[in-house]
Order: C-alpha cells, then sequence, then structure tokens
C-alpha cells in the first residue's frame, strides 16, 4: 500500500480513499470521476451492494474528502448514473447531487452523456402491459460543480481546446460509445473521451487533476496524453497495475 506508481507527471496511490494521507490540502485543481454505482457490479475490492442509505452515506464521506483537496477555484465533475433499477427504482442522480451540495459543492451544470446503448437492455417490467413497466434511458450523467469559485483564476491561464471541441462540448448533450469491460479488464471502465473532454473543457494546461476511484486508470491516460499532472487513488493493486500498463501503452509513458 502507498505509492504504487509515481513518473513526476503520474502519480498513483494504492490505498483507500478515506485515510490516504498523501494529498495536500488545496492541492487539486480539477476532480473527475466515476465512483462505484452500487448497482452490484464484480469489483474486486469494492462491495457494490450497499443498502441506498448505506452508498448516500458513503457518498457523502468521500465527496468531503474531494472538497478539501480541491483549490477555491476547483471544480468536481462527477460521472454517475440518472437513476437505477436494481433494488428498487432510486433517483441516483438527484440524490447524489444533492448530497453534494451538502458538502459545499456549488452546482454549475449537468452534461447528459448519451452512451447509446439501449440495445443491449434485458429488463422491460411488464411487457407490453401497463401494469408495471420499466423505463430505462440509455444515459448518465456528468455533474459539474465547483468549491468556491466558479471562474478559474489559479494555474497556467492555458487552454489547449480548439474552438471546434468547445463549441461543441458547451453543448450539454454529448454522444459517444461507452468502453468495453472485456478490452479493458475492468468492470465498469469509462471512456477515455469522458475525462479528455472533461479536463480541456474545465482545466488549464499544467492542472493537477485527481480521480480518487482510479479503477482501469483512463483519468490518467488522458492526463498523460493532455500535459496535466494526475493523481489517482485505488484501494485494488490489480487495477493499480492495469492502469500503469494503460499509461505506459496510451499515454506514451515510460
Amino acid at each position: 500500500m502507498g505509492c504504487f506508481f509515481d513518473n513526476g507527471q503520474i502519480l498513483i496511490i494504492n490505498e483507500d480513499v478515506f485515510t490516504t494521507k498523501k494529498i495536500a490540502p488545496e492541492s487539486i485543481d480539477l476532480v473527475i470521476t466515476s465512483p462505484p454505482y452500487n448497482v452490484d457490479i464484480k469489483y474486486s475490492s469494492h462491495d457494490d451492494q450497499l443498502t441506498y442509505n448505506h452508498y448516500l452515506t458513503f457518498s457523502r464521506r468521500w465527496m468531503k474528502r474531494c472538497y478539501n483537496w480541491l483549490k477555491d477555484d476547483g471544480r468536481f465533475c462527477l460521472n454517475i448514473p440518472l437513476d437505477t433499477n436494481k433494488g428498487g427504482q432510486q433517483s441516483i442522480g438527484a440524490d447524489l447531487t444533492t448530497i453534494a451540495k451538502k458538502v459545499g459543492f456549488a452546482y454549475h451544470s449537468t452534461i447528459v452523456w448519451n452512451e447509446g446503448n439501449i440495445s443491449r437492455r434485458t429488463a422491460w417490467g411488464s411487457w407490453a402491459s401497463a401494469s408495471a413497466p420499466y423505463v430505462i434511458a440509455p444515459v448518465e450523467l456528468i455533474v459539474v460543480l465547483y468549491k468556491n469559485s466558479w471562474k478559474k483564476t489559479s494555474g497556467s491561464k492555458e487552454s489547449d481546446i480548439s474552438k471546434k471541441e468547445f463549441m461543441q462540448w458547451t453543448n450539454g448533450l454529448w454522444t459517444f460509445n461507452g468502453e468495453s469491460k472485456k478490452k479493458i479488464g475492468h468492470p465498469a471502465p469509462f471512456p477515455l473521451e469522458l475525462p479528455l473532454r472533461c479536463m480541456k473543457l474545465f482545466s488549464f494546461v499544467g492542472d493537477t487533476v485527481l480521480d480518487p476511484f482510479m479503477g482501469s486508470g483512463s483519468t490518467l491516460v488522458a492526463v498523460s496524453q493532455g500535459n496535466r499532472k494526475g493523481i489517482g487513488i485505488e484501494i485494488d493493486p490489480s487495477y493499480c497495475e492495469l492502469a500503469v500498463t494503460r499509461i505506459k501503452k496510451e499515454g506514451q509513458q515510460d
């Protein structure tokens, strides 16, 4: 446990998000993360079957840590489901947004990510009947929050986003495919496109980006391609190893 990988640009911390002491307060410019969804995904080290109330408590605890790590003008991009039908219908998106605001974050906007996976659905509820149908939207949310000031005054003030990208990505409906579990070797990877867009849209060149649930390392791969500094926290050493492999292969890092 501890520093798993450090090349001066990318730092991977193999520790629990709640106990690590390796991140200084008010040192992070941008948090990009997709936390455990509590929908019974088979992770190696995380129990993804908490009761919903316990899951909300878990969420409040880790968000509070991120709040303390962020700079005064730091941003927070939270990738979460809109809702879930597992274990009863729950408005995860709305509930976690409310918790983030109670922790202290200010709300800026929500990006709807259309990942177009409706063809893979298997649950319909009552088939062709008004008895008890399931309505399932093939979208996820990227909730954009900030700490105290939305206007970013710290950092290099150098942006690397093109005019075309800026025009497209400030439209709050993003359409691109999800990532293959089999290809990446992780039960819930998010595609590189997601952290790349968030990083270029909401941070300056040279900023420090944190993913407190690093998983397969998509956020850090984006960082390694994008002239930022990155920190990933991951409790499972096998996922840390996977992330290092991806960073070296996809990010062209030594």
